[in-house]
C-alpha cells in the first residue's frame, strides 16, 4: 500500500513540474520507462516548433514518429533536447488531446497551419463546416474526427496519402471519401472518422477539396 501511495505521489508531482524541470527529470532518468503523457508533452513541444519554423515538415514527421514510439525519457529527450520549451507547448499540449470545431447557423473555415487533436469533435448544423488537415500539425499516426452533422455540410480534406476509415452512421445523409490514396504514400496518418449524419452532406476529399 506504502509503495503505491509513494507512486501515485511521483505521478501527481511530476504534471506539476514547469516545462524546464521536466527537461532536467528527463536528462536526470533517461532509463525511466515513458508515459503517454510524457510523449504527448514532446509531441506539444515538436508541434510548436513546428509552427515556429524551427523544424521542417519532413523533421517533425519523423521526430513524431519517434515520439509516440519512444520507450524511455532518454529517448524522448534526444527529440526534444535541440528545441526551447517556451514555443506554446502548454497550448500545443492541450490541442494535442482533444479539439472542438463548430458551424452552427454559420460557414467555418479551419484551414493552413494549424494544431489537431488527437480526437477533434466536428460539429455543423444549419450550417458549413470546412476542416483542411492538408498542411495541419498531426498529433501522432492516427487520429478520430468525431462527426456531428445534422442539417449542414461538412468538408474534410486530408493529406493525399491518409487512410481513411469511416466507421459513422448515415440517416437520410450522404457520406463519402473521393480520390484513392496514393500507392506511394503507404505510410500515411490514419483519419477514423466516427460520429453520426443527419440530414446532412459528409464529403472527405485527398489533398484538395473539389471546387464545385
Amino acid at each position: 500500500m506504502a509503495a503505491s501511495i509513494g507512486l501515485m505521489t511521483d505521478v501527481s508531482h511530476d504534471r506539476m513540474l514547469p516545462p524546464d524541470a521536466q527537461v532536467a527529470r528527463h536528462e536526470a532518468r533517461p532509463d525511466m520507462r515513458a508515459s503517454d503523457a510524457d510523449r504527448d508533452r514532446a509531441a506539444a513541444m515538436l508541434a510548436g516548433a513546428l509552427a515556429t519554423g524551427r523544424l521542417t515538415t519532413a523533421e517533425h514527421a519523423d521526430r513524431l514518429e519517434a515520439a509516440y514510439a519512444a520507450v524511455t525519457l532518454g529517448d524522448l529527450a534526444r527529440l526534444t533536447r535541440d528545441l526551447p520549451d517556451d514555443d506554446g507547448a502548454s497550448a500545443s499540449l492541450a490541442a494535442v488531446d482533444h479539439a472542438v470545431i463548430a458551424a452552427r447557423f454559420s460557414k467555418v473555415i479551419r484551414s493552413g497551419r494549424w494544431v489537431a487533436g488527437r480526437r477533434t469533435l466536428l460539429t455543423a448544423r444549419f450550417g458549413a463546416l470546412i476542416v483542411n488537415l492538408a498542411d495541419a500539425v498531426l498529433p501522432g499516426r492516427e487520429i478520430t474526427l468525431e462527426v456531428d452533422a445534422f442539417c449542414g455540410k461538412l468538408i474534410i480534406v486530408v493529406p493525399a496519402g491518409a487512410h481513411v476509415i469511416d466507421e459513422g452512421g448515415a440517416l437520410f445523409a450522404k457520406r463519402a471519401v473521393y480520390g484513392r490514396q496514393d500507392p506511394g504514400e503507404a505510410d500515411g496518418p490514419v483519419i477514423r472518422l466516427v460520429g453520426d449524419t443527419r440530414f446532412a452532406k459528409v464529403a472527405v476529399y485527398r489533398g484538395r477539396a473539389d471546387r464545385r
